[in-house]
């Protein structure tokens, strides 16, 4: 799946260090060959995902700065109009909803961390972020009909 031995191993290696942490909670009798070979899978999906959208945001970034000169001031009024949308769609959200999503997309944590320091559960860390991403799609669902770079932004803002 990743076409790399190296990055292969360390998804292997990633996966079997989750589930030493996690010794604990397994039962005795349990069938391990199962589960590893999805886990490992789904750990290579991720992965593989988190490479695209990284890659996606890195060709808007290269798009977005590059010609951008005193003459671009066309491109430069889009993309102040467009982060000041993001702006207010973001301030629409509900407190809650907003300080999860900006826990989760600005500083990278895992739900599971947001629930602790929030005193929450993961389930419900995981509806709000629904919540927040629904209405972050419908604040602007203009600006995704438009595509190109406005939608990488988006994209990377919203996965």
């Amino acid at each position: 799946m990743l076409k790399d031995p190296d990055e292969a191993s360390d998804a292997v290696q990633a996966v079997f260090s989750r589930l030493w942490e996690k010794m604990d909670e397994l039962e005795s009798g349990e069938e391990l060959g199962p589960y590893l070979y999805r886990a490992v899978h789904n750990h290579c999906l991720n992965r593989i995902r988190k490479e695209g959208n990284g890659r996606k945001y890195a060709e808007w970034l290269a798009h977005s700065h590059k010609g951008a000169s005193a003459s671009d001031a066309g491109g430069k009024l889009a993309a102040a109009e467009l982060s000041a949308r993001i702006g207010e769609a973001l301030d629409a959200l509900p407190p809650q909803c907003r300080l999860i999503f900006t826990l989760s997309r600005e500083q990278g944590k895992k739900y599971a961390e947001i629930a602790a320091s929030l005193s929450l559960s993961v389930k419900t860390v995981e509806t709000q972020m629904s919540k927040a991403l629904r209405i972050l799609r419908e604040k602007l669902a203009d600006y995704i009909a438009l595509g190109g770079a406005a939608l990488l932004y988006i994209d990377k803002l919203l996965s």
